[in-house]
């Protein structure tokens, strides 16, 4: 079986007036040639109006029965060998349950000609149409191009674990696994988008549909788009959890029962449909829980102890480090371990790669821990990794949580002698927002809050009615008080982690960064089933007598030792505050900042930037998050833009 972690790119000229050649779609293609080293392949319709690219890092299969773009012919309808007969697909990505949707599609009377789980989306398609994104259990981004209807169908999966950006102009379509794919288009004009950059100053990333690119867009997660021949495009949303029915009935021991096997049982199955491969496999292992839980039931699934791969920062170990708890969890499992420690220098080394492979950039500097965790993975032989993304935003894993639902409640609770006790809260973001009647959850990690007094950006821009963050975060919000009232504050807080921080911020740093090294990662506990379960877990259970986890705690109890399970969570962390608040240590970072030709264009008040690094180097404030969220947005001015 052929499963495939590749590069997508591709074209389509809706009026005819732009011929698509083949020189311009292999430099969009080749432009992000590390997510696919194993070959390439393209398809260029007979009139030129169409055009896909793929290059291919191959994970099962390794003969060229998985080469793509593919070709499927409609067998079932016995569809004569004309062009009006054919589907052609470009795809990234995985389908697990590929194996049982082929088998009903062959009751179904289709006949396979390769067993890749790439065929069996033609097929499904053919079947089910824009429909069958709803059946697949996987990762992906894909897009078909379907001759009969002149048809061009595209979809990501339903967490954001793969990206699918696009632009759409003058009638001409374009798309890619990375910006940087459409960037080469020759008619393309690259530009910056003014009215993204408070976006990224407030939540260290740009909330789909929205990119730093003017006229470049992300589809976001669970949404299918369709261009007709006319140039109509159409975009759906195919899934979301909200949706699943919640459960009616009082809580209970049965019903904390149910939630805890189902977990586990959910868990286990993921894993199990992700262990597929015919290349060596591994595990990201910090020591923690999701970790161990990934590596000790790959373990079991592959009958055999996983490999292992941990990183600590240099001069940090007691602080940073976990290979402690790593090391346990290894031995335990008779894990072959692999270890590395980064430090500044490594970090300083990394800044030009982040910018590079950034082109739609987060400022979470745990990036260049994942860009050399990645590297150990590849040069140890391994192509293939398992991850913990997810685990904490599901199951209510951070200690944040619980502090800010407790505020939350007492503030309802007392509200009506807020106002008296409003001096007190002055610094405590959450209750001012409550104060001022807005949605006091904006996520975990917020750089900025958009008041004029204290945001670097013009305030125009944050005037900007479609991009102003606080209007992107109340859209949210109204989506699930409208799809679910009922929903409890967690509930609500976890469907803004699911649509902002996790697709467009960790799981964007791990594809990013793992593909730099051509490596793939799998993410079990972002399974939808699982996502689906998480969304009927009421707040009272996810954090009963306030405790993280603890739904997923109960579930993996007797999995992975209990010393694990009870030991406080460290999280993945570097000494950037440190660095950042040394003044000798600082300068090459900040520099950046400074130094940036961004500063030409006025975008923000770099007085305010000089005030933070004062704030945060007399240990007055900690600016780190800030301050390299404006290092990240310097560095990807200056290699995109300038």
């Amino acid at each position: 079986y052929s499963f495939l972690m590749c590069g997508i790119a591709g074209i389509y000229d809706t009026h005819g007036k732009n011929p698509v050649r083949e020189g311009d779609l292999t430099r969009m293609r080749d432009s992000i040639s590390y997510r696919g080293p194993d070959s390439a392949g393209h398809y260029i319709s007979p009139d030129c109006r169409v055009g896909l690219g793929h290059r291919r890092l191959a994970i099962i299969d390794l003969t060229p029965g998985g080469h793509q773009p593919m070709r499927y012919e409609d067998t079932k309808n016995k569809i004569q060998d004309t062009n009006n007969g054919k589907i052609w697909i470009t795809f990234n990505g995985e389908i697990y349950n590929f194996r049982e949707l082929r088998n009903e599609l062959q009751k179904k009377g289709y006949t396979f000609k390769s067993k890749s789980d790439t065929e069996v989306i033609l097929a499904a398609y053919a079947e089910w149409g824009a429909e069958c994104v709803k059946r697949f259990n996987g990762m992906f981004a894909f897009a078909i191009w379907d001759e009969k209807s002149r048809t061009l169908f595209a979809a990501r999966d339903h967490v954001g674990i793969k990206p699918f950006y696009y632009s759409f102009e003058n009638g001409v379509f374009l798309f890619g696994s990375e910006i940087k794919a459409i960037l080469e288009y020759p008619l393309f004009k690259k530009e910056v988008c003014e009215e993204s950059i408070p976006l990224y100053l407030t939540f260290g990333c740009v909330p789909a549909p929205h990119t730093l690119f003017r006229g470049v867009k992300k589809l976001p997660a669970a949404h299918s788009l369709t261009i007709d021949a006319s140039g109509k495009m159409e975009i759906r949303e195919y899934w979301n959890p909200l949706k699943i029915s919640n459960f009616q009935f009082p809580i209970s021991k049965h019903m904390e029962e149910y939630f805890v096997s189902e977990t586990r049982r959910l868990l286990e199955d993921s894993i199990r449909m992700q262990m597929v491969s015919d290349v060596p496999f591994g595990c990201f292992l910090s020591g923690g829980i999701d970790s161990s839980t990934n590596a000790a039931l790959m373990s079991r699934a592959l009958g055999t102890p996983v490999e292992t791969f941990s990183i600590g920062v240099k001069d940090f170990e007691s602080r940073y480090n976990e290979f402690e708890y790593s090391k346990k969890t290894a031995e335990l499992l008779g894990a072959r371990r692999h270890e590395t420690t980064a430090g500044r220098e490594d970090l300083l080394a990394f800044l030009p790669q982040f910018a590079e492979h950034a082109d739609d950039p987060q400022a979470d500097f745990i990036s260049f821990l994942v860009y050399y965790l990645s590297k150990l993975t590849r040069d140890s032989g391994v192509i293939v990794a398992q991850v913990g993304e997810g685990a904490d935003e599901l199951f209510a894993g951070y200690p944040q949580y619980p502090a800010f639902l407790s505020a939350y409640h007492t503030y309802r609770r007392y509200s009506p002698l807020s106002r008296l006790a409003a001096p007190f809260f002055s610094s405590n973001p959450y209750v001012e927002r409550l104060m001022k009647g807005q949605e006091p959850y904006w996520g975990l990690a917020i750089a900025f809050s958009p008041r004029h007094s204290e945001h670097p950006a013009r305030h125009s821009e944050l005037d900007s009615e479609s991009k102003n963050p606080y209007a992107i975060i109340q859209t949210l919000y109204n989506e699930v008080d409208s799809i679910l009232p009922e929903a409890d504050m967690l509930t609500r807080m976890t469907y803004l982690d699911l649509k902002i921080r996790l697709p467009e911020f960790l799981l964007a740093r791990v594809d990013k960064m793992a593909m730099a090294h051509s490596i793939e990662t799998r993410v079990p506990f972002l399974d939808h089933r699982l996502v689906e379960l998480a969304f009927q877990i009421p707040e009272s259970l996810k954090l009963k007598n306030k405790t993280t986890k603890y739904i997923l705690k109960k579930a993996v109890r007797g999995i992975i030792p209990d010393e694990i399970i009870a030991r406080k969570k460290q999280g993945f962390g570097a000494p950037v505050k440190e660095w950042l608040g040394n003044p000798a240590l600082a300068k090459e970072f900040t520099d950046i900042i400074f130094k940036s030709k961004m500063r030409e264009r006025n975008f923000f008040d770099y007085d305010k930037a000089r005030k933070l690094i004062t704030e945060h180097q007399s240990g007055k404030r900690d600016n780190t998050f800030r301050l390299w969220t404006l290092i990240t947005l310097s560095l990807w001015y200056d290699r995109w833009i300038a």
